[in-house]
């Protein structure tokens, strides 16, 4: 068996992502970059990358076992990111259970033989990539989500680039 590429990711609902268009299209404007479709739109926790497909049940099981509070998250601007080159939306504050589930679910991948990222969290959302520098910007009306679950999210390639599909769980 062929493996998968892998992530744990916040999924934005239908009208969490219709929100998010709302506010951020605008801004989308004077980003120069390839806009990431708006269907791909997401917060990841843990990246994983490369997992096997045979495992795949074993891992659902375990990140089932992962409490999740609800909590929400306050994205309140539009960030250049230089290395990755990529424009993000992101959150200034993450709050205590966020950091508690992503814990979490980084001591989840442990077993799996998946060292914990050593990096702080920085919930965001990739909008563009590849993107000119820009003046970071505060959002005049900040998008405040709230979730209570995350989802195990496959990325696949297609033709021009790459789709997010999250497995049934």
């Amino acid at each position: 068996m062929a493996d998968k590429r892998l992530f744990f990711a916040l999924w934005p609902s239908r009208e969490q992502r219709k929100l998010l268009v709302e506010r951020v299209d605008p801004l989308l404007t004077a980003v120069a970059g390839r806009h990431v479709d708006r269907q791909n739109w997401h917060v990841t926790l843990v990246f994983i990358g490369n997992f096997p497909e045979e495992r795949i049940g074993e891992l659902q099981a375990a990140a089932a076992a992962t409490p999740a509070e609800r909590f929400s998250l306050r994205f309140d601007s539009l960030e250049y990111w230089r290395k990755p080159r990529i424009a993000s939306l992101c959150a200034s504050e993450v709050p205590e259970p966020l950091e508690k589930l992503v814990d979490s679910l980084k001591r989840t991948m442990i077993p799996f033989g998946y060292p914990p990222e050593t990096r702080p969290y920085r919930p965001h959302i990739t909008v563009a990539r590849k993107v000119r520098r820009f003046d970071d910007s505060r959002l005049a009306q900040p998008v405040r989500l709230a979730w209570s679950n995350f989802e195990l999210v496959e990325s696949v390639s297609v033709p021009g680039g790459v789709r997010y599909c999250p497995l049934k769980q």
